[in-house]
């Protein structure tokens, strides 16, 4: 019984979302789903791993001299 309720409801509101007039701010959405151009990715990994490359290749460098 309480099965018919709930899916008259859900009904009613499908036949309001599918056949209203909704008003769209379409700036605010824009915003909301773009990307910010000014935000650069920047990996806060970077600097750790070029050191490890740096110690790695130091002692060859000296090594070669």
């Amino acid at each position: 019984m309480g099965r018919g309720r709930q899916k008259a409801k859900h009904t009613k509101i499908a036949r309001e979302l599918k056949y209203d007039v909704h008003s769209v701010n379409f700036g605010s959405l824009q915003r909301e789903l773009g990307h910010p151009e000014e935000d650069a990715y920047v990996d806060k990994w970077a600097d750790d791993y070029k050191d490890e490359d740096e110690d790695e290749t130091s002692p060859v460098s000296s090594s070669q001299a």
